[in-house]
């Protein structure tokens, strides 16, 4: 029996199915496209602006405090018109359009992490309004000579551009949102300081405060690419020069340790209770003008700063690098009182509730404290001094052992100080818990946390 064949595809038919296919084949290449560019795409290029952010704030930052320097040369008393000026133009910018941006930021992206879901707490917090305000007042701060870092502000910036990139993610929810922030500010402070293994333990110990597995892909993926941007425009530098120290020290080196561990961490303390208590110390006519007066307030703080910095010869102005640099490299010292007046010029500067970060000067301050460590321990390297120092007091600021001796290790190739820095780190961050919770965190529940409402009085009972 003959078999029927099939009858042949009509003329219509044939064109049909093949339109069919090639739009579903559009359909498979558009969707793969779509997959890669949100896995893949949309992080690195965050991580790449990111990085770039950083390399070009530094450039800026360091060519505003340059321009400064340039104007005072030889005429210290123009500092009194160029700090209070700048000082009063920077508090009425950030009152008046960039509320959010003031202050470190790290504090925010913690508030942004931690705090009871708020719809607005990332708009307020984040966004184009926030970065620009941060990179341009911070510029001014920087011009008008005061104490401020940009490491701080530059998490910040890396956090907010990576969080700007969720609004490209068809879904959007809190485990996105963190994820991005944490990669961002990790990305932030790896292409502020050039430390890559230093932004990835930052974003676990600071602002995560714990460590989740799907989380780390993204954090380490954008720290990698802020740091190849960092190194392809501004090279494989060390923040602060290499460290030269013996390769092995002895027993009593312990004695310098402790001693190191116990100054950093009580002044640590009590700068950390300085910012968190400002209302204890803080005369009441200052509060009453820092609410209601804000620019008379703001041009008594461009006067302090001012006259710190002409009493001093010019050493408190600034982040402070340029003096640590200079002091490790043993090209100049600093006077003895540095650590103490550098200190309170922080404390001044913060006190402006400018854009401004904390880190660099924190260094600094420890790098004059290692000139008091090297008077009782004169047999002691000052260079190994320097290098505990400045790991101690920043963990006594911070509350964040692992991060700051990393930074400090990083920054000065001092892979043959790590277990001094290390205990120094424990010891200074044990000492100031002490008297103080961790710094960022405090400020972050203070600032942006929401307030508990007040405790209602219970009603009276009444007599029958």
């Amino acid at each position: 029996m003959a078999h029927e064949s099939e009858p042949p595809a009509s003329a219509e038919t044939s064109p049909r199915l093949g339109t069919s296919r090639r739009r579903a084949l559009t359909r498979l290449i558009r969707s793969r496209s779509r997959r890669l560019l949100l896995q893949f795409g949309l992080p690195w290029g965050g991580a790449l602006l990111v990085g770039l952010a950083a390399v070009l704030y530094a450039n800026w930052s360091t060519a505003a405090y340059n321009q400064f320097v340039a104007w005072i040369a030889g005429r210290p008393w123009l500092a009194f018109l160029i700090t209070p000026a700048f000082t009063v133009l920077a508090v009425f910018l950030t009152r008046r359009w960039f509320s959010g941006s003031e202050g470190s930021g790290i504090p925010q992206v913690i508030a942004a992490l931690h705090a009871p879901r708020d719809e607005t707490l990332m708009k307020r917090l984040f966004g184009l309004r926030v970065i620009f305000g941060k990179l341009f007042i911070s510029l001014l701060g920087f011009l008008g000579g005061m104490t401020i870092g940009r490491e701080g502000p530059t998490v910040h910036i890396g956090a907010a551009i990576m969080a700007e990139t969720r609004r490209f993610y068809p879904h959007r929810g809190p485990r996105l949102e963190r994820q991005l922030l944490l990669a961002g500010a990790a990305a932030g402070l790896s292409g502020a300081f050039n430390t890559p293994l230093a932004g990835i333990i930052f974003a676990i110990e600071e602002i995560a405060r714990d460590f989740e597995n799907r989380t780390n892909g993204t954090m380490i993926t954008a720290v990698v690419f802020s740091g190849l941007t960092s190194l392809a425009l501004a090279g494989n530098y060390l923040y602060f020069g290499q460290l030269n120290v013996p390769h092995s020290f002895s027993i009593h080196f312990v004695l310098p340790v402790l001693l190191t561990a116990l100054l950093c961490g009580l002044l640590g303390a009590a700068f950390n209770w300085a910012l968190l208590r400002w209302e204890v110390w803080m005369p009441r006519p200052l509060q009453l003008w820092r609410a209601d007066k804000p620019l008379l307030y703001a041009l008594i703080i461009g006067l302090a700063i001012a006259a710190l910095g002409v009493s001093t010869g010019g050493e408190t102005w600034g982040s402070g690098y340029e003096q640590a640099r200079r002091l490790l490299e043993g090209t100049a010292p600093l006077s003895q009182g540095y650590a103490i007046t550098k200190w309170a010029s922080m404390i001044i500067s913060y006190m402006a509730g400018i854009p401004g970060g904390l880190f660099s000067p924190s260094l600094s301050i420890g790098a004059g404290l290692a000139q008091w460590v090297h008077a009782v321990f004169a047999w002691a390297p000052l260079p190994a001094l320097i290098a505990l120092c400045m790991t101690g007091y920043l963990a006594a600021v911070t509350q964040s052992p692992l991060t700051s001796f990393v930074i400090v290790m990083e920054m000065t190739n001092g892979s043959g100080m790590v277990i001094p820095m290390m205990a120094t780190a424990l010891l200074a961050t044990r000492v100031s818990a002490l008297f103080t919770p961790p710094l960022y965190e405090a400020l972050a529940q203070k600032n942006y946390f929401p307030k508990a409402p007040a405790p209602q009085p219970a009603p009276e009972a009444r007599a029958d």
